[in-house]
């Protein structure tokens, strides 16, 4: 297994959705980043120009991360956002409307995303072992990511990866709902630490972790409208 595999390999050994792990890693790693060593770099700020600041979710994530880092702490935030306040300042001077781009830090996580899935599926022979003797379970989004991925490169897989995901989705449900009998004022029991953290294994088999990738839309295909040569929609 090369590095990458052992890199992936890791990450479908731990519980929960083992791409949205590595996602929130690599969020957090690249902010941590930018307040350590980009602050005063002219090229992130232009970045962050664009987007004045970042889009709301990673703007609260990099506060976040920076207040709960004693080597990190505000200033690093109180720089970019004074500049961001001059921008807008100027531009409400100027009378001019500031378009917003895409945040550089979303466009970074879903290249990040896109390159996970297509890592996985190259390597699907090794990893798929590891998934199903784990307590990894991908989450909706991402299961449906690699499925589609596996039916256009390796489509023998395919069928076998719905198999497991749909024995570990009922694992789980198994789980919360031993979690819910012992709540029975005739159990005897207490709940297992493995059947209280399937609920949060359920929350995340559907939903994901909460990052911005999970919280955008999946793009619609364009559709046609007025025949062939119709708008997008």
């Amino acid at each position: 297994m090369d590095l990458i595999g052992i890199y992936l390999k890791e990450a479908f050994e731990n519980a929960g959705c083992p791409v949205c792990n590595i996602l929130e890693k690599y969020e957090r790693n690249e902010i941590s980043t930018i307040l350590y060593e980009h602050v005063n770099n002219p090229s992130v700020r232009e970045e962050f120009k664009k987007s004045l600041g970042l889009c709301p979710y990673h703007a609260w994530k990099l506060k976040e991360i920076a207040y709960s880092e004693p080597l990190l702490g505000s200033l690093g935030v109180a720089v970019i956002y004074d500049h961001m306040l001059s921008v807008y300042i100027e531009s409400l001077e100027q009378k001019q409307n500031i378009r917003v781009s895409k945040c550089f830090l979303c466009e970074r996580t879903e290249e990040k995303e896109r390159n996970v899935i297509s890592g996985i599926s190259k390597r699907i022979e090794e990893l798929m072992p590891v998934y199903q003797n784990s307590e990894a379970i991908l989450c909706k989004k991402h299961y449906e990511m690699l499925l589609d991925e596996l039916r256009k490169k390796k489509p023998a897989y395919a069928d076998k990866l719905t198999e497991l995901q749909i024995e570990k989705l009922r694992r789980i449900r198994e789980r919360v709902e031993r979690f819910i009998d012992k709540f029975d004022y005739r159990s005897t029991e207490a709940p297992t630490k493995k059947e209280a953290d399937a609920v949060v294994l359920a929350i995340e088999s559907l939903k994901g972790l909460p990052l911005q990738v999970n919280f955008s839309e999946t793009p619609r295909k364009p559709r046609l409208r007025g025949g062939i040569f119709g708008s997008r929609t």
